[in-house]
């Protein structure tokens, strides 16, 4: 192979793995013009035609257009400049993919009748700002009032769930949930009773009672068993409460039975709304937190444990 050698279609279609048919397309287009012609009228390309041809079928198998490839071929745009503005556009499809994998994921796993199918579609495909403004009419509808306390709306806003633009299934779903959640306007009371419960940072009588100490000790024993995936529903979760009860009874002089679990529950009820509990878990799962300090919800996992069924 040498710069004086001329090639025809046949042997440019066999060294490139290319057809006849789409080189004489890519010739006609101008793309990669013949070098020169045979005597009898054949197309004849020299070898810097067939590195071009080469250079195009591969960046044809990358998905590059073949406008763009007329640019590059013109020196017009590098392979470089190309590369980064193609990888770009593939990041794009890629996360266009996995979002839609994941809501199929969660179709999947959830069961889903057509109804909630485009349902989900929808909310997953709205954009950062229609997100954004969806929240933001949340908060608005549940302390747009004059008697709003600033800084439980600002607590709310800062926590605001942001959707990745790459969720997976879990994410997905627990977005959908916040979306139920906060059209609800049952929900938007309760949040705002809750909200401004914590950030006036008034204590419930129960944590009162049995001071600090104690509530510390809860909380952190709470925590460590729903981090550590223990459900408040199973036989794991009974040393912890068993534990828990037994500390309460002293405080209040009452047998560890399981009419004292069943008051602790109510005391805690009364101060903690299981519903809010649940928003600020789905509010971590959306934005991919681990921990959110202070909004632990403790509360949620301590009431269903004081009334899970078993013996004593």
């Amino acid at each position: 192979m040498d710069a004086t050698t001329l090639y025809s279609i046949g042997e440019l279609s066999r060294r490139t793995g290319l057809s006849v048919r789409t080189i004489r397309f890519y010739s006609d287009s101008g793309v990669v013009a013949p070098t020169t012609r045979s005597p009898a009228g054949y197309r004849l390309y020299d070898l810097d035609a067939l590195r071009r041809l080469e250079l195009l079928r591969t960046l044809r198998e990358l998905g590059i257009d073949l406008a763009t490839i007329q640019r590059v071929m013109d020196r017009e745009l590098s392979v470089a400049e190309v590369a980064a503005a193609h990888a770009e556009a593939v990041d794009v499809q890629i996360r266009a993919l996995q979002l839609r994998r994941s809501v199929l994921q969660v179709v999947a796993g959830r069961g889903s009748d057509p109804e909630e199918t485009t349902l989900m579609h929808k909310l997953t495909q709205l954009s950062v700002e229609e997100r954004r403004r969806l929240i933001d009419d949340f908060v608005e509808g549940t302390f747009g009032t004059v008697d709003a306390d600033l800084t439980a709306v600002a607590m709310v806003r800062a926590a605001a769930p942001d959707l990745p633009d790459d969720p997976s299934s879990e994410q997905v779903a627990a977005w959908v949930e916040i979306v139920e959640l906060v059209s609800d306007d049952a929900f938007r009371t309760r949040m705002r009773r809750m909200a401004l419960h914590q950030a006036t940072g008034h204590t419930p009588a129960i944590e009162t009672e049995v001071g600090e100490e104690l509530m510390t000790f809860t909380r952190q024993q709470v925590t460590e068993a729903m981090e550590s995936g223990i459900d408040p529903l199973t036989d794991r979760a009974a040393p912890v409460i068993d534990d828990l009860v037994e500390r309460f009874s002293e405080v209040f002089g009452h047998a560890a039975d399981k009419e004292f679990r069943d008051w602790m529950a109510r005391r805690f009820e009364e101060a903690h709304d299981p519903k809010v509990d649940r928003y600020w878990r789905l509010v971590w799962i959306v934005n991919g937190w681990q921990v959110v300090p202070n909004l632990v919800p403790v509360y949620s996992w301590l009431i269903q444990a004081l009334r899970m069924d078993r013996d004593l």
